[in-house]
C-alpha cells in the first residue's frame, strides 16, 4: 500500500513537470510548425511598382487617371473607356517669340481617336468618319477601317483589373507631327520653316485629368531657320521654346443629329460618301453643317412658341490679359447674337465669362473651353476658327484670337473710310467709344466663324449704293445685311450727308437667317435626311433675293465682282466715285487735322492707307471687266448660276479705270510730300499696280465671253484697251505720266505676246488668281506675312506667272474648304487672245511711226524707246 501510495504520490507530483514539459515541447513544435507555415513575403504589384513612390504625381478622374514619374506620363485607361471616341488638341500656351505661332492657337484640326484592346496591346486608332450608310454597314466596314497610329503594351492592371496603364510619353515628349504647332512650311512651300527639335532641352510639366477630358502639358524646345522661296533666309537655328497643351476630351456616344449642308448658304462644312443601294446607284456625295449642338430644354414649351434656354449653352471665356476698356465690348460682341437666337425661339444661347480666378481647374488651352483670347503681337487682324466632332459636324470648341494691333487697323479703316463726316476719328488715337463700337464689330464677325458661318463676300451687294447715303436706311440696316462680309465702313457717305449711320450692323438679316438656318431645332423630323427637306425649303424661300444671296470668298480666282471684300453697293463704279470724292477731300485735310504728329510719321501712315483704299476703289470697278455674277441655284427657284456682266457695263467700268489711271496726280500733295522720308510719288505706285492688274484681264475676258448672250469679245477689249492707252496720241493731247506708265505696260505686253512660246507674264496659268498687291490690299492673308514680305512675293509672282502666290495660299486657309471658295477655270482651250494681242503689236507700231516725227523732247525720247521695243518684238514675223 505504501508502496502503491508512494507510486501515486510520485506520479502526481511528476505530473504537473511533464505536463509544463509537454506543453513547451508542444509549444516548441507548434513555433516551429508555425514558422515553417508562413507565406512568403507579399509579392508587390506591376501597379505598385510603377505608380507608387515618392517621385509619382498623380492626377484622378472617372475619365482617363495620370500618372507623372518624372518625364514619364502613364495613362489609366479604364476599359469601359475602349472604343469612346475622343479628340487630341495641341495648343500654344506661351511661347519665347511670337513669330512661329499663336498662343490659344491650334495649329491642327483635333484627331479624333479612340483606343482599343487587343490581349496585352493598347491601340491609339484614328476614327474613319468619311463615310456613311443606311444598310451597307459589312461592305463599309471592310473599305472604311479605322487606322492604327500607335501600339502600346500594357504596363499593369489596376488591382480590380478595371483599367489598364499605358506609357504615352512619346506622345507627349517627342516632337509628333499630328500634333505640330508649327508647320514644316507656309504659303503652299513659298516660306520654308526649318525645325529641329531639342529633346534634351524639352520637358513634361503640368497634367490634370478630369471627369471626361484631360490636358498636359509640355515644355518643347526648337533650333529654328526660316526662308522665303530661298531667296532670302531671314532666321537660322533662331533658339525657341514653347509651352504646349495637349488636351484629350471624350466626346459624347449619344450623338447629334447632323444637319446636311446647302450649297446656297454660306456655312463651313465637312464633306461625306454616303453607300447606299436604295437611294442612288452611285455612291453619293454631301456634306454636314458645323454647328454647336442647341437643343431646348422643354421641347413643349419650344413647340409652343414660347422661348426656351438650351440644354448647353454656348460659353466663350474673356482673356483677363485683354486691356479694360476692350473687355466689354468683346462681351456684348458674343451676347449680340442672342438677338438672332431668340428669333428662332431660344434665349440665353451665347454667355460671355471673364476667366475665373479662383478655379484651378480652368485652363483656356484645355479643348473643354471657348475662349477669346489676346495674343500681344503686331499683326493687325483677329481670327475666329472652330473645330468639331467630324462624324456629325457638332462644334466642340471655338476660339476667337484678337491681335495686339487690331486698334490700328480700326483706326486706319475709320479714318480713310468715314474721317470725311467723323470729326472724332480725325485724330492720332481715337476716342474710346469709337474703338468699342468698332470692337463689337470686329469681333462679332469673328464669332460668327466661330458659330459656323462663312464670309459671305456678296452680301453688301444687296444694298443700292444711293441707299447708303439716307440716315433712315443706314441707321436700320447699316451697311451690309451681314457682318460675315468684309463690308467695313461707310465710305460711301459724302461730308453734306447728316446722321448717316457709318459702320456695319452688330447683325444683319441675312446673320438672323444663318442662325435660323443652322439652329432652329427640329423635332418632328424622323432623320437627317427627312429634316434636309425641310430646311431646304426655307432657303428656296428666299432665292432671288440679294439680301440672302451667298457669295463665295475668291482667294484662288477672281470673277464675281458682287462678291468682293472691302465694297460696298450694288454698283462698284458709283460707288467708287464717291469714295474717290471722299478721299481727294481727306488728303486735302490731312496735314491740319492730325496733331502731335512731329516727325509726320502717323500722316504718312494714313497717306499710304489712303493709296491702298484709292486702288481697292479702282481693283473694284475692275473686276467688271471680264466679270460673271455667280450664284447658287436649284433647279425650279429663280436665278442664274452663272451670268456675265452686261457688256456695256464693263466698257464702262474700263473706260472709268483708264480716266481714273490718267487722273491721279491728285495722290502727289506736295505740302505733305516734304514733310516724308525720300519716297516715291503715290501716283506712280498705285499706276504701277493698276498696269499690272489691266495685263491680267484678258483671261477673265476670255471666259465671261465665253459664256455671255452679247459678250464683251476679247477683240473689243483688246480695241477699247489700245484706244484708252494711245487716246493723247489720237486726239494729240500732250503726253502725261500717267499716259507713259499705260504705254509702257501696254507695249510690254504686246511684245510679250511675240515671243516664242509667249511670256509666263502673260500667260501664267495662275491669271485669274489676285496678285500680291490685291492680297495685301484685300486683307487675303490673314497671317500678314504676305504684307511683310511683299516686295519678295512680288518677285515670285514675276518669275512664276501673276497669281502663283494666290494660287499656294489656299492651301493655308484655316477651317474647312467646304464649298467655301471659287475654283479656277481652264480657259486654254477657248484662248485666242494672242492674236489679238499680236494684232495691237502691229496697230501700235504703225501708230508710233505715223506720229512720231510730230514730238519732241522727252515724248519722243518715250515713243522712240517704245517703237524700238515694238520692232524688235516684230522683226520677221510679218
Amino acid at each position: 500500500m505504501r508502496k502503491w501510495m508512494f507510486v501515486l504520490l510520485a506520479v502526481m507530483i511528476a505530473m504537473p513537470l511533464s505536463s509544463d514539459l509537454y506543453a513547451a515541447s508542444k509549444k516548441k513544435k507548434k513555433k516551429g510548425a508555425t514558422a515553417a507555415a508562413l507565406p512568403a513575403p507579399k509579392k508587390v504589384s506591376a501597379y505598385d511598382k510603377l505608380l507608387k513612390g515618392k517621385n509619382v504625381v498623380t492626377s484622378k478622374s472617372d475619365f482617363i487617371t495620370l500618372h507623372k514619374v518624372g518625364n514619364k506620363l502613364y495613362f489609366e485607361i479604364p476599359l469601359k473607356y475602349m472604343e469612346r471616341e475622343i479628340l487630341l488638341a495641341s495648343t500654344v500656351t506661351n511661347v519665347t517669340s511670337p513669330e512661329f505661332c499663336d498662343i490659344g492657337y491650334k495649329a491642327n484640326s483635333p484627331l479624333h481617336l479612340k483606343f482599343t484592346k487587343r490581349d496585352s496591346s493598347i491601340f491609339l486608332r484614328y476614327v474613319s468618319s468619311s463615310a456613311t450608310t443606311d444598310n451597307l454597314q459589312k461592305a463599309m466596314s471592310s473599305v472604311y477601317g479605322d487606322p492604327i497610329l500607335y501600339s502600346y503594351d500594357v504596363k499593369a492592371y489596376n488591382a480590380d483589373s478595371s483599367a489598364v496603364v499605358i506609357d504615352m510619353s512619346t506622345l507627349f515628349t517627342t516632337n509628333v507631327k499630328d500634333l505640330g504647332f508649327f508647320a514644316d512650311a507656309m504659303m503652299g512651300g513659298m516660306i520654308k520653316i526649318s525645325s529641329s527639335f531639342k529633346k534634351e532641352a524639352s520637358y513634361l510639366d503640368e497634367s490634370k485629368a478630369f471627369d471626361d477630358n484631360l490636358s498636359v502639358k509640355t515644355v518643347m524646345s526648337y533650333g529654328v531657320s526660316l526662308s522665303v522661296m530661298g531667296m532670302m533666309k531671314l532666321m537660322d537655328d533662331y533658339p525657341f521654346t514653347a509651352t504646349v497643351t495637349r488636351s484629350i476630351l471624350l466626346l459624347p456616344e449619344d450623338k447629334m443629329r447632323p444637319r446636311i449642308s446647302d450649297s446656297r448658304v454660306g456655312i463651313f462644312n465637312s464633306n461625306k460618301l454616303r453607300l447606299s443601294i436604295t437611294q442612288e446607284d452611285a455612291i453619293g456625295s454631301y456634306s454636314v453643317a458645323h454647328r454647336w449642338r442647341i437643343e431646348p430644354k422643354d421641347v413643349e414649351a419650344y413647340k409652343r412658341g414660347e422661348l426656351v434656354e438650351p440644354v448647353k449653352p454656348i460659353v466663350f471665356y474673356v482673356d483677363d490679359a485683354f486691356p479694360e476698356l476692350w473687355k466689354e465690348p468683346i462681351r456684348q460682341a458674343v451676347t449680340t447674337w442672342n438677338i438672332a437666337f431668340e428669333k428662332i425661339g431660344f434665349k440665353n444661347v451665347m454667355v460671355a465669362k471673364d476667366f475665373p480666378k479662383d478655379d484651378p481647374d480652368f485652363d483656356p488651352d484645355n479643348l473643354k473651353y471657348s475662349c477669346i483670347r489676346y495674343v500681344p503681337n503686331s499683326t493687325a487682324n483677329a481670327m475666329g476658327p472652330s473645330w468639331t466632332d467630324p462624324t456629325t459636324g457638332e462644334i466642340i470648341n471655338a476660339s476667337v484670337l484678337v491681335y495686339g494691333n487690331i486698334i490700328q487697323l480700326i483706326n486706319n479703316w475709320r479714318f480713310v473710310q468715314t474721317a470725311q463726316l467723323d470729326p472724332s476719328v480725325r485724330t492720332k488715337k481715337l476716342p474710346d467709344d469709337v474703338v468699342q463700337a468698332s470692337l463689337i464689330y470686329v469681333v462679332a464677325h469673328e464669332v460668327g466663324h466661330c458659330l459656323g458661318f462663312m464670309h459671305n463676300m456678296a452680301s453688301s451687294a444687296a444694298f443700292p449704293v444711293d441707299s447708303l447715303r439716307s440716315a433712315t436706311f443706314t441707321q436700320k440696316y447699316g451697311t451690309t445685311p451681314c457682318i460675315m462680309d468684309y463690308a467695313r465702313f461707310n465710305y460711301v457717305a459724302q461730308p453734306s450727308d447728316k446722321g448717316v449711320k457709318l459702320t456695319p450692323p452688330n447683325l444683319g438679316v441675312y446673320d438672323e437667317f444663318l442662325i435660323k438656318w443652322n439652329y432652329r431645332y427640329v423635332p418632328d423630323a424622323r432623320d437627317e435626311w427627312d429634316e434636309q427637306a425641310i430646311v431646304e425649303k426655307w432657303v428656296d424661300e428666299k432665292a432671288g433675293d440679294p439680301i440672302y444671296r451667298y457669295g463665295r470668298q475668291q482667294i484662288q480666282v477672281r470673277y464675281d465682282p458682287s462678291a468682293i471684300e472691302e465694297d460696298l453697293g450694288d454698283d462698284p463704279v458709283k460707288a467708287s466715285d464717291y469714295g474717290v470724292k471722299n478721299l481727294k477731300y481727306i488728303l486735302s485735310n490731312l496735314k491740319g487735322w492730325i496733331n502731335d504728329d512731329a516727325d509726320y510719321s502717323h500722316r504718312q501712315t494714313l497717306y499710304g492707307q489712303i493709296m491702298n483704299q484709292y486702288y481697292r476703289y479702282l481693283r473694284n470697278v475692275m473686276y467688271n471687266v471680264g466679270g460673271i455674277y455667280l450664284t447658287e441655284v436649284k433647279e425650279g427657284t429663280p436665278g442664274k448660276r452663272y451670268e456675265a456682266v452686261p457688256k456695256a457695263r464693263q466698257k464702262a467700268s474700263l473706260a472709268w479705270v483708264l480716266k481714273q489711271f490718267k487722273d491721279s496726280d491728285w495722290l502727289n500733295n506736295a505740302e505733305l510730300k516734304q514733310h516724308f522720308p525720300l519716297h516715291v510719288d503715290g501716283s506712280a505706285i498705285v499706276r504701277d499696280r493698276v498696269a499690272k492688274d489691266l495685263r491680267g484681264l484678258t483671261s477673265n475676258v476670255i471666259l465671261s465671253s465665253h459664256v455671255a448672250n452679247s459678250p464683251y469679245t476679247v477683240n473689243e477689249f483688246m480695241t477699247d484697251l489700245y484706244n484708252g492707252t494711245w487716246n493723247n496720241l489720237l486726239q494729240g493731247r500732250s503726253l502725261t505720266q500717267g499716259d507713259k506708265i499705260l504705254q509702257q505696260a501696254m507695249v510690254d505686253m504686246f511684245c510679250e505676246s511675240l515671243s516664242d512660246g509667249a511670256g509666263k507674264k502673260s500667260a501664267s496659268p495662275f491669271g485669274f488668281a489676285p496678285s500680291v498687291d490685291e492680297i495685301v490690299a484685300y486683307g487675303l492673308d490673314e497671317s500678314g506675312l504676305i504684307g511683310r514680305f511683299a516686295e519678295q512675293f512680288r518677285a515670285v509672282d514675276e518669275e512664276y506667272g501673276r497669281g502663283y502666290v494666290a494660287s499656294r495660299m489656299i492651301e493655308n486657309r484655316f477651317g474647312t474648304p467646304g464649298y467655301g471658295w471659287q475654283r479656277a477655270v481652264n480657259v486654254s482651250a477657248i484662248d485666242d487672245s494672242k492674236a489679238y494681242m499680236q494684232d495691237m503689236a502691229i496697230k501700235s507700231r504703225n501708230l508710233l511711226k505715223s506720229k512720231l516725227g510730230g514730238t519732241s523732247g522727252s515724248a519722243k525720247v518715250h515713243y522712240q524707246s517704245l517703237l524700238i521695243k515694238l520692232n524688235n518684238a516684230l522683226k520677221d514675223k510679218l
